[in-house]
């Protein structure tokens, strides 16, 4: 029925379109009375008669629907809101439009966009590439990214940059300055009235059809005159089914092919709903219980509905109205201004009934489609016209906690969410601050972000539930939230009113509510006894913590701005604190602590016994607003408005000393049984993620402390807290152990860490507000200390740095005054180093240094600095006074006491380390008070004083002093003897001089030390001359003794050269060649190290050896070969279309361990295929294995054969066998019996049955890959094979040695060496395993390509001949013939020498043929040499032959030249074949074969007629008459695609690149195929195709096509990374040749610098392609990294 009645329908509708008048029916409606009645009766007529009529799918059915619906729906409302044609109108309304300044494009997928890092406002604010060009932006620091669709271009907006908003197309011009004025005046007052209408009914319309409920029925007005039983069954899109689920379930449902449910699936995914099903009710709701029963086992299932046929119309076609009233309105800002009034005008039912809130409020009950086309009108419409971009900014804020409710219950992405178009609102500064006075933005959002995060324990505090992946995206959604409260306070405000401050400062109060939730949340207790037994939740509150961490920095930076505001967020801070304070539990007893001579009270409580919790941020946001008060000087302005008294410092410090107790004990070893989570908390505390508002304000607030309290109350607490009051305050070693309850080791670290702490209380002075110090100066000593670990990439440093909000990190404003960049090779990255005068600065104890860190700097400076003290920053320290401390002396004193006696083993060296460290900082200090102060009764520091006191009670020792004294010669502290020597200069000399004298001390230490140096540095020197001596000594009697030896390798060395200077005129073919030096060739193989020579009768030596196909030199990528089956290789185009490479890693083995090794290795794969299913790195079953030395990828071996120069007894057992052949052949022509016996008489072979073995072997390899077919040893063409990949790989070889201007011989290394010597004798020898017949049946056609015979049809024409492998073939099947020969050696090579002379004239008649020589104005004298008239003579005898076919040529040095350059590339292959045939060393001048070149002068008949032959053959005619592609000489060499040099023009051209097969839609991973420049759909189901009876990806099935199964790919452009693919199940990335700046590549795109094309990096890559060594990189890096086996490389 359905079909009938869509056959009858559009010829119905034919018809109509010739009747229909788009003018008149405008008239009618506008004489109408009601007009939206009669718009609403036209469409409900039309519409569902042009849309939705089955289910269509082709490109004809969306074309005729797109032209019904333009001619019968559009063209009549643009009749009707321009009053004329349509076309001229809107041309009308264009030319009288001013245009905004803002450009508003929006984004595409994957379009690039730029943010400037010097200008823009904030990370949000991009450009689009056209602006970008045009701005001055371009020569700032720019962040290039990839958009993610949806957002829009910034340019023109000049809120959001800080200079340059225009780009030169935009920048207003004189005409448009008053923005104020309304663009509606512009237009026909008649025009208006109509827009308003029109606008408004279509409006209207589309959202009610978009917010429409009811399956059945339609809004009243728009019921069809007659109602149709047809319904759809329509699939909707969520994000928890996979598209494997839905295609699966879509097969059973509506038992489609998978095909087609692939297409439904990508449709429903790109759309967000799909008609699945198209017929009656009952057979659609058939459909719909089956995909809802298969997909709710494991999760809700999938959303159907069925609708009715009519509903479905109607909503498609409202979505081409809102995308027709997007066009529109772009004519001009006129009727922009006129659809924003008509969007948010109030409807009758008041509040939130204005259009656009009503698709607002429905955002999340619509489909993923409909959602981007009314985005998009909303960004072009709103977002464009400022006036009416706030009113909208009003209602989204208004209706900000329904929206974002509705997103938590939604499953789609943010991006189609409307709650996504807050970034264009809140980040626009006065908008945000106008929502959060009017408003109460920032309140709103806080208080709606707590509300979705229910759970919480019975003290209020978040408490989450074990991660689930539900969890993380519920998790996830809320998040959102805290992006939107960043992009609110994203920009400071330079002004404050008092609106303003109120509303700020409520938003603050609802955000400490929520830290209040935070404070204390997670809770530890240590674990003793059993190991703990789940681990507890933490990634939850860590995610919350880094989310929240640029919020609490962006508020501290608010608060700075402004007194007022900064102490009313102080004291309330402040309150919050004592009340986090009061919540503690209470009745923790007091106890009184004292230690030399004072006493403090406190209360007891052990970190190790009690609850602890690392999460403070209320403590930690009082610790930035103290440091605030101080830099700001407020607190010393306005003490009065502080509430200084309720200060407690004692309770400031208290939980951030617990949380770093927590951290000592935990790098003691004594939290072991709380399991990893523990450990993970503490790494992300001191991480650069989290540090700044974590550890960074617990080292503050103790300061803050600290410079409150009595410095010795202070440590007291402290060591209380570290549990080692006991150990400090006993006299005796032996009861300090007793009573300890820790281990020894564990104790000894506790010291060490408080030991680092106060150094770290103390010196970690460099934070504004804290010592006199500016941002700057953070972050410079920042990168001096990272730097001081070893040198580092941009990145490196860049991640190791904080961001601040705006993703920045001051790293670009420091780095070239503190380091030195060093740029990068052809790998490796770019590196900066630090430069040696700021090694000074450097502080072992710096307190971002993890342990490894520590270790690594330390030893980085030791060896800088082998001679000298210790050094430390110096600092301005209102808390120095610790240093003098008594408690500190008393603790200083204790651990020297100990070091004294080492028997005892209580204590460490870097325990002693840290003490020495502190007394060094105190004497610096007092030097840097003395050197300052005007006279000496104001320095208040008297530590020289104290450390020369001897020790109070309870430790009776001596003095400090007296102590570093005594250990300044103790044999145990070897190591620390430098610095205890200068704590002892320091204090003896020249503190005491200063104080007498107040002159500088430096001078008088100095010279000391300088001379002290030069003599240790000359014992040095004497040393190491008295050590070369005794072993040059030692060396000569070595020599002496072993003479024997070195006399024989000296003349070994020495022979070889001698040898080859005698022969300067070397011939290496025909009968006066130069005969193989005789040499022994001894191998070792590598599996059984056992030596062996090379001989025709031993046991086989195999090298192993990797057979590919191959496409690198062809010039026609995309020929169609034949059928494998029937394809006949003998001869090879000129277009080389596919070759057969052979390369070796040149390792050698005996056949038989190669045998078992590949045999292990089958039974190994076996076995793991049992277990696991993954692929390896190669593929046993096609023979693949490692190379067993260097695992290098293989797939066979090739036997290696001797050099054949036989002897006299050889030569009569080879004339034997010939005799014998003859006999046999003249036999079997006699007896007309079948020639098959003739093999068995002629068995003797010249090689052994394993040799033979091997030969059958590699044979079968050749042919198995270059046909790609099942072995068959009685195929004929079997050697063609073998021979052809001879030829190939000498071509590729002798390509690539020209194309690097290297020598023709001595440049390749030994591998290849190896691999074409062992190739080439193989190939002679390969006849020997195939019937001769066979061979002598290729012999007989390959010469009839050169001399004419009858006996022979369907010859090739001399232009469908590649000559080299012509060359190769005759001269390697020649060898088959010569043994039916007697007349020995000297005929071969005589033979040999005539074949390459017939086949070298044919390839000059072949270059003569295709030549094309311009004619260049170059005046040659006319005595042309004897070379050009011979050339000029054979053209001419050509041009008899072929008539007009050939053009005239007057200048024989042109054709010369012409024929010079391409026979050079033949001869050049010639002599590297010829050279490994007959292993005839290479002579020094190596084109003195080019000799051969007289041949030309056609002085023998038989050459003639040759020529003659080869002119007549019809394919050469045809072919110069265009019958074909005609290969020119020489050919050209392959090189990869160019590439442009700016990345971002890629990027460009991927973002207009669409999916071939998904009409228009844009490609989501576009991919480049280097080789061949075709951009392709990689990664996505659309574009899978079959090869092999398997679905692969677009890019796997590109290789098959362009690369013989290799490819080469700029993979996913916009990440910007290359892949390398081989067959289905081999791949791996490979670095890009783009780098930043910083030498450095960016795969992913993720730090957006910009990128630039490295010529040398890509070089590198097109040498491996042309190298053929993709598939060895590819099998190493699989091999390196198992996880990439992991990966589906057949989908890519």
């Amino acid at each position: 029925m359905a079909a009938t009645e869509a056959d009858r329908d559009p010829s119905a509708l034919c018809s109509e379109f010739l009747d229909f008048s788009a003018k008149d029916t405008a008239s009618r409606w506008l004489a109408a009375a009601d007009l939206q009645q009669e718009v609403c009766r036209h469409l409900a007529i039309y519409v569902p008669r042009i849309f939705c009529l089955g289910l269509s799918g082709s490109e004809r059915e969306e074309q005729r629907e797109e032209l019904a619906c333009q001619l019968l729906l559009l063209a009549p409302l643009e009749w009707l809101l321009l009053g004329e044609e349509p076309a001229a109108g809107l041309a009308l309304l264009q030319e009288n439009n001013q245009p905004s300044a803002l450009c508003g494009h929006v984004f595409k997928v994957g379009e690039p966009t730029y943010s400037c890092r010097e200008c823009a406002a904030d990370p949000t604010c991009v450009l689009c590439m056209k602006c970008f060009l045009g701005s001055v932006h371009k020569e700032h620091r720019y962040r290039m990214t990839t958009s993610g669709g949806g957002g829009f271009c910034d340019c023109g907006d000049s809120e959001a940059w800080k200079t340059g908003p225009y780009c030169q197309k935009h920048t207003p011009g004189d005409g448009n300055q008053d923005t104020d004025k309304d663009p509606v005046a512009h237009l026909p007052t008649d025009m208006v009235g109509r827009a308003f209408s029109v606008f408004f009914i279509i409006l209207k319309y589309a959202v009610d059809l978009l917010t429409w409920e009811h399956e059945d029925l339609l809004p009243a007005g728009l019921q069809p005159p007659e109602r149709e039983d047809t319904y759809y069954c329509m699939l909707f899109n969520d994000e928890v089914h996979t598209y494997e689920q839905v295609i699966y379930t879509l097969q059973k449902a509506v038992s489609c092919s998978q095909k087609e449910a692939v297409s439904f699936a990508t449709t429903v995914d790109r759309d967000g709903r799909k008609s699945v099903r198209y017929g009656d009710f009952q057979f659609c709701e058939q459909a719909k219980s089956v995909i809802v029963r298969n997909t709710s086992r494991q999760s809700k299932p999938l959303r159907v509905q069925v609708m009715h046929s009519s509903v479905v119309a109607h909503q498609c076609f409202a979505l081409k109205a809102l995308s027709w009233l997007g066009q529109i309105i772009q004519y001009s800002d006129g009727l922009r201004r006129i659809l924003c009034q008509v969007g948010l005008q109030k409807g009758p039912e008041g509040e939130n009934s204005s259009l656009v809130d009503r698709l607002m409020l429905n955002d999340s009950k619509m489909w993923k489609g409909a959602r981007n086309i009314y985005h998009q009108l909303l960004m072009n419409s709103l977002l464009m016209d400022l006036k009416y971009k706030k009113i909208f900014a009003i209602q989204f804020a208004k209706n900000y906690r329904r929206l974002q409710t509705d997103f938590m219950e939604d499953d789609h992405e943010r991006v189609v969410s409307v709650t996504s178009l807050s970034v264009q609102l809140f980040t626009v500064p006065t908008m945000a601050r106008m929502l959060m006075v009017e408003e109460n933005l920032m309140t709103t959002i806080i208080r709606t972000f707590v509300d979705h995060l229910r759970h919480r324990d019975p003290q209020g505090r978040f408490q989450f539930d074990r991660y689930t992946a539900q969890q993380a995206f519920k998790f996830g959604r809320v998040q959102s939230l805290i992006g939107d409260l960043k992009y609110v306070l994203i920009s400071p405000p330079s002004k404050w009113s008092d609106q303003l401050r109120l509303k700020f400062l409520e938003g603050f109060y609802a955000f400490l509510e929520l830290l209040k939730c935070m404070q204390g949340m997670d809770p530890v207790v240590r674990q003793v006894g059993q190991h703990i037994e789940m681990e507890p939740e933490w990634e939850a509150a860590f995610t919350l913590q880094m989310k929240l961490t640029n919020i609490i920095t962006m508020i501290q930076e608010w608060c700075s701005t402004d007194e007022r505001v900064l102490i009313e967020a102080y004291k309330k801070c402040l309150s919050a604190l004592s009340h986090c304070h009061s919540s503690l539990p209470d009745g923790e007893q007091p106890i009184s602590l004292s230690l030399a001579g004072h006493s403090v009270e406190t209360f007891r409580y052990q970190v190790s016994q009690e609850k602890v919790s690392i999460h403070l941020p209320v403590c930690r946001l009082l610790a930035g607003l103290h440091v605030l008060l101080s830099r700001t000087e407020v607190a010393s302005r306005f003490p009065e408005q502080l509430p200084l008294g309720e200060l407690s410092p004692p309770l400031l410090i208290e939980l951030p000393l617990r949380c770093l107790v927590l951290c000592a004990q935990v790098h003691a070893g004594m939290w072991r049984r709380n399991g990893f989570s523990l450990i993970n908390q503490i790494y992300y505390y001191h991480n650069v993620k989290c540090r700044v508002e974590m550890f960074d304000k617990d080292i503050i607030m103790l300061q803050a402390g600290a410079s409150m309290m009595d410095p010795n109350h202070f440590l007291m607490i402290v060591l209380s807290r570290f549990e080692l009051f006991h150990v400090f305050s006993t006299a005796d070693i032996r009861k300090r152990y007793r009573e300890a309850n820790k281990d020894l080791v564990q104790q000894n670290t506790l010291i060490e860490e408080m030991l680092h702490l106060i150094i770290m209380v103390v010196g970690e002075r460099y934070v504004a507000g804290v010592g006199q110090v500016e941002p700057y100066d953070e972050v410079r000593r920042e990168i001096i200390h990272l730097l001081s670990i070893r040198p580092m990439a941009h990145s490196e440093l860049a991640k190791a740095l904080p961001e601040n909000g705006n993703k920045e990190t001051g790293l670009e404003r420091v780095i070239d005054s503190v380091a030195s960049f060093k740029k990068p090779g052809v790998t490796g990255r770019g590196l900066y180093e630090l430069r040696p005068e700021w090694n000074r600065y450097f502080n072992l104890y710096f307190h971002h240094y993890s342990r490894a860190d520590q270790s690594k700097a330390e030893e980085a400076q030791r060896k800088l600095r082998r001679q000298s003290g210790e050094d430390t920053g110096k600092h301005t320290c209102p808390l120095v006074n610790l240093l003098q401390c008594d408690v500190l002396l008393a603790i200083e004193g204790a651990v020297l006491q100990w070091a004294v006696e080492p028997s005892g083993g209580g204590w460490t060296e870097s325990m002693l380390q840290r003490v020495l460290h502190l007394v060094g900082m105190a004497l610096l200090e007092e030097q840097q008070q003395l050197e300052n102060s005007s006279g000496y009764e104001d320095v208040t520091f008297n530590y020289t004083c104290k450390i020369t006191r001897p020790g109070e009670a309870p430790s009776t020792s001596g003095s400090v002093l007296a102590l570093l004294e005594s250990l300044q010669n103790a044999p145990h502290l070897e190591v620390h003897k430098d610095m205890i020597t200068w704590i002892l200069k320091v204090t003896m000399v020249s503190n005491i001089k200063m104080m007498r004298e107040r002159t500088s001390s430096a001078s008088s230490f100095t010279d000391k030390d300088k001379a002290e140096r030069k003599r240790k540095a000359e014992m040095a020197r004497l040393r190491r001359e008295k050590i070369m001596a005794q072993m040059s000594e030692m060396q000569k009697h070595f020599i002496n003794e072993n003479k024997e030896l070195f006399q024989q390798s000296m003349e070994e060395l020495e022979a070889p050269p001698s040898a080859e200077l005698t022969c300067v005129s070397q011939v290496a073919v025909g009968p006066r060649r130069v005969g193989g030096t005789e040499r022994r060739q001894l191998v070792t193989c590598i599996l059984c190290q056992e030596e062996q020579e090379i001989r025709g009768h031993s046991r086989a030596m195999v090298l192993a050896a990797f057979v590919q196909r191959s496409t690198v030199l062809s010039k026609n990528r995309h020929c169609n070969l034949p059928n494998p089956e029937h394809r006949d290789p003998l001869f090879m185009h000129p277009d080389l279309c596919l070759g057969i490479h052979t390369a070796s890693c040149g390792h050698i083995m005996h056949a038989t361990c190669w045998q078992r090794y590949f045999e292990a290795v089958q039974l190994k794969e076996q076995r793991r295929q049992q277990r696991l299913r993954g692929h390896t790195s190669y593929d046993v079953e096609n023979g693949e294995f490692l190379c067993p030395l260097c695992e290098c990828l293989s797939n066979t071996v090739i036997p290696m054969l001797p050099v054949e120069n036989p002897s006299l007894e050889v030569w009569l057992k080879t004339t034997n066998q010939q005799i014998a052949a003859l006999h046999s052949a003249h036999r079997t022509q006699s007896d007309g019996e079948l020639p098959v016996r003739k093999r068995s008489q002629t068995e003797l072979n010249p090689f052994s049955s394993s040799i033979s073995e091997m030969i059958t072997t590699f044979s079968l390899s050749t042919y198995k890959v270059g046909l790609k077919v099942n072995p068959n040893e009685q195929d004929p063409r079997v050697p063609v094979l073998s021979w052809s990949s001879c030829a190939y790989t000498i071509q590729s070889i002798e390509r690539l040695l020209m194309d690097e201007e290297k020598p023709l011989f001595g440049s390749l290394p030994c591998r290849q060496d190896d691999c074409l010597s062992s190739l080439t004798r193989f190939s002679s020898a390969c006849w020997t395993a195939a019937p001769l017949k066979t061979v002598h049946t290729h012999f007989i056609r390959l010469l009839s390509a050169l001399v004419p015979d009858t006996q022979v049809e369907n010859t090739q024409s001399i232009l469908e001949i590649d000559m080299f492998h012509l060359l190769v073939y005759s001269v390697l099947a020649y060898s088959s013939i010569h043994c039916l020969d007697q007349s020995g050696c000297s005929v071969v090579d005589s033979g040999h020498l005539h074949l390459l002379h017939l086949v070298t004239v044919a390839h000059l008649v072949q270059i003569l043929l295709t030549s094309t020589t311009e004619e260049v104005c170059m005046d040659q004298d006319n005595s042309g040499s004897e070379e050009e008239e011979l050339t000029c003579q054979l053209y001419s005898t050509l041009r008899n032959h072929l008539g007009s076919v050939l053009p005239e040529v007057s200048s024989g040095w042109q054709l010369y030249r012409c024929l010079k350059a391409g026979v050079l590339p033949f001869l050049r292959a010639a002599a590297l074949f010829f050279h490994y045939l007959n292993s005839t060393a290479p002579p020094a001048e190596l084109l003195s074969k080019t000799n051969t070149k007289k041949s030309s002068s056609l002085p023998d008949t038989p050459v003639c007629v040759c020529v003659f032959s080869w002119c007549c053959h019809p394919g050469v005619r045809q072919t110069l008459q265009g019958g074909g592609a005609i290969i020119r000489f020489p050919r050209e060499s392959n090189r990869l695609i160019e590439l442009p040099e700016d990345y971002s023009v890629l990027i460009n051209q991927a973002s207009s690149f669409t999916c071939p097969r998904s009409g228009g839609d844009k490609s989501r991973a576009p991919t480049l195929c280097l080789v061949c420049g075709c951009m392709l759909c990689s990664q996505s189901y659309c574009c899978q195709t079959e090869v092999d009876g398997e679905d692969v990806g677009a890019c796997t099935a590109h290789t098959f096509t362009c690369g013989a199964g290799l490819g080469l790919f700029l993979s996913r452009v916009r990440e910007s990374q290359v892949l390398f693919v081989a067959g289905k199940t081999k791949g791996c990335f490979y670095p890009p040749p783009y780098l930043d700046d910083y030498g450095e590549t960016d795969q992913g795109l993720k730090r957006g610098n910009p990128l630039h094309l490295c010529a040398e990096r890509y070089r590198k890559i097109e040498r491996l392609w042309r190298q053929h060594g993709i598939a060895e990189v590819i099998g190493h890096a699989q091999e390196a990294n198992q996880a990439l086996v992991a990966i589906d490389w057949q989908h890519l």
